[in-house]
């Protein structure tokens, strides 16, 4: 017979009631260490299973996402490339509407009396008022690429995005997918201390592979963005068109260095790569833990709505810090891409960029177009993470059913 608890001494009645309950109960120190076990294994669970897709079922939903959002955010993608080239002093002459006519007349006897749209000429150069000749922020390079080149300028460079964005995020979400998943595996069982910094790794070799092969589509986009057309009727040069241009001028006659030369179409790339290596680092390793958070609740069986919704959340807040954290690296990269001398083009360094750039306009130089580039960001990080995982998940479950 078993004598009650409250027959027992006060250390032996603390001692048995914290470890067995005598009508044969798990006790509540095993309860509560199930509990934490189990939401311990909520919030590593993988949003999908998605083991079984194959390498091109990923492809194919990485590419959907960047069509999408390759399409929809590339107005403000057009508006960031503007203002750093800008900064970089690339000219936009004649942007308040009314074109400067050079003259050798005369000079306007009190310039502050004229009109914000009418030129001001002295000598023989015409010199327009400041706000014709450069862009004030986003909104003002909306509004003055629609009135001076049509409304559907902004998509300037959509098809070098798209060009560039399918092959590349084609590459870089389904590389992800697969590394992440082997390093938590590997991490898991040998190094569980190192398995939160799976996701920094994984994203940074991905994206590391996706640039260096895409990048001259990369360098193709920049150039077709930043530069505006300034004759009417004239065609502007596609993505082959101006990877054409870049090369010409580095011609030679000797076929060898010709094939030498080629590597001014990777110019800048190191610029790339220390910006899209940190962001994706940044971005991967704050979007993983919002996610899990916010399916480890709904357990393995989420509905596509939670999953797009959970999926666009924290894509979108990870690529907001990330595209801010990334500015000044995004301007670097700008300014190498769009010099015209392929002499300086070889020579510049991500660094001596970056310092230039703190020279000739300090912090706001380094940060020129934050406000388009996060803007940009978010939506764009959020559409095709939640986009691909929806597409993934779509695909898991029609394989379940056959």
């Amino acid at each position: 017979m078993v004598a009650s608890r409250h027959g027992l001494p006060s250390w032996m009645r603390s001692t048995a009631a914290s470890r067995v309950d005598f009508e044969g109960n798990v006790d509540t120190i095993f309860r509560e260490q199930q509990q934490k076990k189990k939401e311990k294994q909520q919030n590593q669970s993988v949003p999908i299973p998605d083991a079984n897709l194959s390498f091109g079922e990923r492809a194919l939903s990485a590419a959907g996402a960047a069509f999408v959002s390759a399409i929809l955010v590339n107005p403000l993608d057009v508006a960031k490339t503007r203002l750093q080239a800008q900064a970089a002093g690339v000219p936009y002459q004649g942007l308040c509407g009314t074109p400067c006519i050079e003259t050798t007349n005369t000079m306007l006897p009190d310039m502050r009396s004229s009109t914000a749209r009418t030129p001001w000429i002295l000598g023989s150069k015409t010199v327009c008022p400041p706000e014709c000749n450069q862009y004030k922020g986003t909104l003002d390079v909306l509004l003055k690429v629609i009135r001076q080149e049509g409304f559907w300028r902004l998509w300037r460079g959509t098809n070098a995005s798209l060009t560039l964005a399918i092959p590349t995020v084609g590459i870089y979400m389904p590389c992800y997918d697969i590394f992440r998943n082997l390093m938590e595996e590997f991490t898991t069982q040998n190094a569980p201390n190192l398995t939160p910094y799976v996701p920094l790794v994984a994203g940074s070799l991905a994206r590391s592979l996706a640039c260096v092969s895409c990048y001259p589509i990369e360098l193709a986009r920049t150039r077709m963005q930043a530069f505006k057309q300034t004759h009417a009727g004239v065609k502007l040069p596609g993505v082959w068109g101006t990877l054409t241009g870049v090369i010409n001028p580095v011609k030679s006659t000797n076929p060898l260095q010709n094939i030498q030369n080629f590597r001014i179409l990777w110019t800048g790339l190191g610029a790339q790569l220390a910006r899209d290596v940190p962001f994706s680092a940044i971005c991967w390793s704050t979007l993983e833990p919002i996610r899990r958070r916010i399916l480890g609740p709904v357990g393995d069986e989420p509905s596509a709505a939670t999953v797009l919704g959970a999926n666009f959340s924290a894509a979108f807040i990870a690529g907001s810090l990330a595209a801010a954290a990334t500015c000044p690296l995004d301007v670097a990269k700008t300014r190498r891409q769009i010099e015209n001398d392929p002499a300086r083009a070889l020579k510049m360094t991500t660094r001596q960029t970056l310092l230039e750039i703190w020279r000739d306009g300090g912090m706001k130089g380094l940060f020129m177009g934050v406000g388009p580039r996060v803007g940009r960001a978010g939506p764009s990080v959020g559409i095709v993470v939640s986009f691909y995982e929806v597409v993934k998940y779509a695909l898991h479950y029609r394989q379940l059913t056959e």
